[in-house]
């Protein structure tokens, strides 16, 4: 009953909340449009609040639908509003048709990849560096060894507490300075394995802790080496807690992955810049680039989502456990 109650409560603080907003910004857009008057602030008090009322209404009315309903309703009604958004900006359709092939790779510079293609081949690369790193790393610090600990603490401290793009350009223009020269393509995927590295190290060591020490007891009671009892018992089930957030770590190194744009490889963003200067329509390149990330994000959030499942029910059939029914959160029954 609370948690209906509290339910109800989030709907109408929600509704007061877009109400007023959108009456303030009613009456603020009306006074940079150069509307004054005691008419004309009333003009826009009630035309704010006819689209404030309407708006809650709308809300209201996808609260009644049943919860598969309502995702897709709030989506594509955000859609709209998003397209619609940026139709206002007056953009050239024919000039994101004929550069688009550009951006998403499908054409070679020099024979090797450029664009979105580009983009997939550094993030795949360097999410691939990184998990070793991490894992490494994780081990590192677990470990009895002093030596072995330091050394991973202070990576993992460095890079977590420092810029990325300030990494880039130490590595990219450090060291030529000591006499290792590096192009900019693996200077970037340095840069990127090394800094989402220190941060998975932190969620690999978490994963491996979840997992309860008699775990490990048992293992080592069958007679298996420390070695086989990572890969065999420990690590498996480390992976339901280790796969999303470094899922979610890869999303985030696809976009990142912009930074590399400083040094002149012809990714995503760095096209995107170079065609969008060419005829100074950087909206229309920016808008297409920005499309085309939040495409790129949207199937590896569905692979990781399949991922997921899939760890799920192998824990469920090892476990004999299956997921508990019945429990209601905000109102929904999970």
């Amino acid at each position: 009953m609370s948690e209906i109650l509290a339910h109800k409560w989030l709907r109408r603080f929600f509704a007061v909340v877009v109400l007023t907003a959108l009456v303030i910004w009613a009456v603020n857009l009306g006074s940079l449009l150069g509307f004054e008057g005691t008419s004309a602030t009333l003009i826009r008090i009630a035309g704010g609040f006819v689209i404030a009322v309407l708006l809650v209404i709308n809300a209201l009315a996808i609260g009644r639908l049943p919860f598969r309903y309502q995702v897709p309703v709030v989506w594509a009604e955000l859609l709209v509003l998003f397209f619609g958004f940026f139709a206002s900006f007056d953009l050239s359709y024919d000039f994101i048709g004929d550069r688009l092939p550009f951006l998403l790779g499908l054409r070679l510079n020099n024979g090797f990849f450029q664009g979105a293609a580009m983009t997939l081949f550094i993030s795949l690369v360097s999410i691939a560096c990184a998990s070793t790193i991490a894992l490494i790393a994780a081990y590192a610090r677990l470990s009895s060894s002093g030596l072995a600990f330091g050394i991973a603490t202070f990576y993992v401290s460095f890079f977590r507490g420092t810029p990325l793009l300030l990494q880039v350009m130490l590595i990219y223009l450090g060291l030529p300075q000591i006499g290792i020269v590096l192009d900019a393509i693996p200077a970037g995927i340095i840069a990127l394995s090394l800094c989402y590295g220190a941060y998975l190290a932190e969620i690999f060591r978490a994963g491996i802790l979840s997992i309860p020490r008699q775990q490990s007891e048992g293992a080592m009671a069958l007679g298996l080496t420390p070695f086989q009892t990572q890969r065999l018992v420990i690590l498996p089930q480390a992976l339901r807690v280790i796969v999303p957030p470094t899922g979610n770590m890869f999303i985030a190194m696809l976009k990142d992955s912009a930074l590399v744009s400083i040094m002149g490889v012809w990714e995503l963003t760095y096209l995107a810049q170079t065609h969008g200067r060419s005829e100074f329509k950087y909206m229309e390149m920016l808008i297409a680039a920005a499309v085309i990330y939040w495409i790129l994000s949207g199937i590896f959030e569905m692979v990781q989502s399949r991922i997921e499942k899939r760890l799920g029910r192998s824990h469920q059939v090892s476990t004999g456990r299956g997921p508990t029914r019945g429990q209601v959160w905000m109102g929904r029954t999970v």
